[in-house]
């Protein structure tokens, strides 16, 4: 599934295209679950940076400093928890049957980097993202802005959980992008499933979050329509949860830019674009979060690496905002356009 939805209205974060990457979704309605993959068209410098207690990732050594391969040629994004990864041969098949990867003589091999989030615990948790899904993605990638909401790795993500998934919203997948100087490109693709409240980041206010729950009678968090988990956190109940609170968790992510980067440049990069994660998401990087985001430079374009770290969190926090204004009800979760 591909398409295109508008963003909220603001000018700084319009939906700009980053050339040379396409991006594709696959998912199952049913289930609740899915994967997204970014293409790099000409390979890209990659970069990581994980920060979360509690990751699920594939192929992110390579893309530290003191490796030797430097490009990539897709991010796999995908729901499915650790069995998720199986969808990056699928990315893998794909990009072979094109003849991309790191040339090692004998056959090229495709470099895919990955990270899951988990979502078994809405929809089916039987069906995760696979071979042939991970396959049906890059089928779907186009250039042009991806859609959101109940998409691709999106699909069965969820915030909120301080209260369990009881008390949780539906989340999703979202973009943003912007164009920083004549022809310079910054762009992020975020699946959020936080375990914390999305806020806005321009006035601090929750958009998406832990509701309040009725257990045994009584009803806990307040009379809503959101729970505040930092408040939440530091109350003696708050500690309670804590120790029984499950790393079913993460937010996951590319940034994108048409930058010509060195892969100690990208991977900066990366940690500079952690930041929009903490202005939009209360906590981030817990130990019940894998957050991690990659990045992908193409090259084209010669600039100051400071100059696209400073834009990066603004639209990673951008993307995290639209992922939860796009998602729609499902799996008994409400979600911020049905409150």
């Amino acid at each position: 599934m591909t398409g295109q939805q508008s963003l909220p209205n603001n000018d700084l974060f319009c939906l700009d295209c980053v050339p040379g990457f396409r991006i594709g979704h696959a998912h199952n309605l049913d289930a609740l679950t899915g994967c997204t993959v970014i293409i790099a068209e000409d390979s890209a410098v990659g970069g990581v940076d994980q920060r979360g207690g509690s990751p699920g990732t594939r192929e992110t050594d390579l893309l530290r400093p003191m490796h030797m391969v430097e490009k990539v040629n897709a991010v796999l994004l995908t729901g499915g928890s650790a069995f998720g990864l199986n969808a990056a041969a699928g990315v893998m098949q794909y990009l072979e049957e094109r003849k991309l990867g790191f040339n090692t003589g004998v056959a090229r091999v495709p470099i895919v980097p990955a990270a899951v989030l988990f979502d078994l615990a809405l929809g089916e948790p039987g069906i995760r993202p696979d071979h042939e899904m991970g396959y049906q993605a890059c089928l779907n990638a186009v250039a042009g802005c991806p859609a959101q909401g109940n998409a691709g790795a999106g699909c069965g993500a969820s915030v909120g959980k301080v209260y369990g998934m009881a008390g949780a919203m539906k989340s999703g997948i979202g973009y943003a992008a912007m164009e920083i100087t004549p022809g310079l490109f910054v762009g992020a693709i975020i699946a959020v499933n936080t375990f914390g409240d999305v806020v806005d980041f321009r006035n601090g206010e929750i958009i998406a979050g832990a509701r309040p729950v009725k257990k045994a009678g009584i009803t806990l968090g307040g009379k809503g329509p959101f729970v505040n988990t930092l408040d939440v956190m530091r109350t003696m109940a708050g500690k309670a949860i804590m120790k029984f609170a499950t790393s079913q968790n993460t937010t996951i992510g590319a940034v994108l830019t048409n930058a010509r980067l060195t892969k100690e440049e990208a991977n900066k990069l990366a940690q500079m674009a952690q930041n929009g994660l903490a202005l939009a998401l209360r906590p981030a990087h817990t130990m019940l979060d894998g957050d991690t985001l990659f990045t992908m430079a193409s090259g084209k374009k010669v600039v100051d690496v400071n100059i696209i770290g400073s834009f990066a969190p603004l639209v990673v926090a951008q993307a995290i905002m639209n992922a939860v204004k796009s998602a729609d009800s499902a799996g008994g979760l409400p979600a911020a356009n049905s409150l």
